[in-house]
């Protein structure tokens, strides 16, 4: 005997059958033969109801789909705090290291010993010719630093009228001479006037040119006003 079954079931693959839905679906199915005269080889028609999905199945469904939800957020929060405690036990390494590191005994260092302040350049020596002329040059600029009037001119013709250029020429038969103190160098001066008008920096030497020409210089100028008012015997 050839059977036919119709009928339709709706099942999907998000919903789970229990047993004790099955079973009242079994137990709820009515089969009908009809049978007539001369078709008694006629395979009967069986009648099978759709599976009614009740809220209880649903709520099962909703759980299962919260509980994997729950189970990958308690992953990803379980992943997140143990990070969080790698990256805790590598910064104390790391500050212990570091720690360690400078606590550990150093040699001092000394500072640098500042350079000695640079000596200031000596100042270039003005070369004079050792001469009537260098002389004079000389000691007008002693004379200059000193503000004692003079000039070139009359200091020349002043040594000329006295000793002719000769540093050594002494008087020895005038007033002074025959008092015990001759005139004595270019322009003729006595050791206690040379002694009392001696200009600082130049030699205590009367018959030093330049030492002579600044004495005599700084004399003429208190009793006569500069070197260059002098014209005869002063």
């Amino acid at each position: 005997m050839r059977s036919t079954i119709t009928g339709t079931a709706r099942l999907t693959t998000a919903h789970k059958l229990s047993a004790a839905g099955l079973t009242a679906a079994a137990g709820a199915a009515a089969l009908a033969f009809a049978v007539t005269p001369g078709q008694a080889a006629e395979t009967p028609s069986i009648a099978v109801k759709p599976v009614a999905w009740t809220t209880t199945d649903l709520g099962a469904h909703d759980h299962i789909t919260q509980q994997a939800t729950t189970t990958a957020a308690d992953a990803a929060a379980a992943k997140k705090k143990a990070d969080a405690a790698a990256k805790a036990k590598a910064d104390k390494a790391r500050a212990d290291q570091q720690a360690a590191s400078r606590s550990q005994a150093r040699t001092p260092v000394k500072p640098a010993t500042p350079a000695a302040p640079a000596k200031p350049a000596a100042p270039v020596k003005k070369a004079y010719a050792d001469n009537l002329d260098g002389w004079i040059k000389e000691s007008l600029d002693i004379l200059k630093s000193k503000n004692i009037p003079a000039t070139y001119e009359g200091i020349k013709r002043n040594v000329m009228r006295e000793s002719t250029g000769n540093p050594r020429a002494i008087n020895d038969w005038d007033v002074n001479a025959a008092n015990g103190v001759p005139s004595k160098g270019l322009l003729q001066i006595i050791d206690p006037t040379f002694k009392a008008y001696h200009v600082e920096g130049t030699s205590w030497d009367p018959y030093d040119p330049v030492a002579n020409i600044t004495a005599s210089c700084n004399y003429a100028a208190d009793k006569y006003g500069s070197m260059d008012n002098v014209n005869s015997a002063y």
